[in-house]
């Protein structure tokens, strides 16, 4: 929990430094919080979504459609390749009770708490030294979108229309925002100047 007035607004991962993490936490046996940050990252789901996702919906599929929890729109997801195989490998791993359970059972038999997953992150960015300021559940919502805007570099504009759609945002000036882009472009006017 926060501290209030405290400012909690969540950092993103550099892409390579997100997949190493996946790949770290699935060589240590972590493969719960693996899938969670593979499917964040890949997805752009809000936590909401992630926690309400059940096997059935994920497994050996090349598409999947949902209807985010917050907003009630309907959202379709095509899994590629490599997400697919990361997938597969961490329910068998896991060996969830069924293809009807959800996706993270705590081991207590519940779906965990976005409160206890926020916790386990932070222990994770100790103990694996991420380099970020606040590690969140968000943060991988955000690092999907800066991963989107920066393999778009030529065509940049297009890239935020397409987010601006994705996070359902009602303008391209809000993504910006969202992205921490708006602020790094008003800081690099200071570097346009010279003495």
């Amino acid at each position: 929990m926060s501290l209030k007035y405290s400012n909690t607004t969540a950092d993103f991962l550099q892409w390579d430094e997100a997949m190493n993490l996946v790949r770290k936490l699935s060589r240590d046996g972590n493969y719960k919080m693996s899938l969670f940050i593979a499917i964040g990252c890949f997805t752009g789901f809000r936590i909401s979504d992630i926690l309400a996702l059940r096997w059935k919906q994920i497994l050996n599929v090349d598409e999947f459609t949902i209807i985010e929890h917050k907003t009630k729109k309907k959202r379709t997801i095509r899994v590629n390749p490599q997400l697919k195989k990361h997938i597969k490998d961490c329910y068998e791993h896991i060996k969830p009770v069924g293809i009807n359970a959800p996706i993270l059972i705590s081991q207590k038999g519940t779906v965990f708490s976005i409160q206890r997953i926020n916790g386990v992150l932070k222990e994770i960015k100790r103990k694996y030294r991420i380099q970020i300021g606040n590690f969140s559940c968000h943060s991988l919502r955000k690092t999907f979108g800066r991963q989107v805007y920066n393999m778009n570099g030529n065509n940049s504009e297009l890239a935020l229309v397409k987010l601006m759609e994705l996070f359902n945002h009602s303008s391209v000036s809000i993504t910006k925002r969202y992205l921490g882009l708006r602020q790094e472009e008003l800081l690099n006017t200071y570097d346009c100047l010279s003495f």
